[in-house]
């Protein structure tokens, strides 16, 4: 087993149409507006950019992303990392629930240096931090969209 490997999976039930909560995940510029953990997103141009995250845990995670999928007719948006972390993440919207059923998958290895030699020993609190992170998200996404 890979201990810096992670795959992570995530379902959310969010009170909105799809449309508007793709449009809303589609603006990743604006994730600190709602996101508490993401601390900082900075476009480098209309595929790339920055995102600096930091959950519970007293460290910062810095990646570079670039846009692999943009799918707004299949509620589909794909973005590669490179830096901290690297990998991919995705969020699929389906209409569902009270409004729109949001699935987010990521499949990462650890590149941090502390967090790869902290790899075995930590890694079940570093899938807490992570759905902790998670949960910050949804809940914080709620409440923006019922603002928006």
């Amino acid at each position: 087993m890979d201990w810096c490997r992670y795959r992570f999976r995530s379902t959310w039930d969010l009170p909105a149409v799809p449309d508007k909560v793709y449009e809303v995940l589609s603006r990743a510029e604006d994730y600190p507006h709602w996101w508490p953990q993401v601390r900082e997103v900075t476009s480098v141009d209309d595929e790339s950019g920055t995102a600096r995250f930091r959950s519970l845990l007293p460290y910062d995670l810095r990646v570079t992303v670039s846009a692999q999928r943009r799918d707004p007719a299949n509620g589909v948006l794909e973005i590669g990392m490179a830096g901290d972390l690297e990998g991919w993440s995705r969020w699929t919207l389906r209409p569902g629930g009270r409004g729109t059923w949001v699935l987010y998958e990521q499949e990462v290895v650890v590149r941090r240096p502390l967090m790869r030699r902290l790899a075995m020993p930590c890694r079940p609190l570093f899938r807490a931090n992570h759905a902790l992170m998670m949960r910050g998200g949804r809940r914080g996404l709620e409440t923006y969209l019922e603002g928006v």
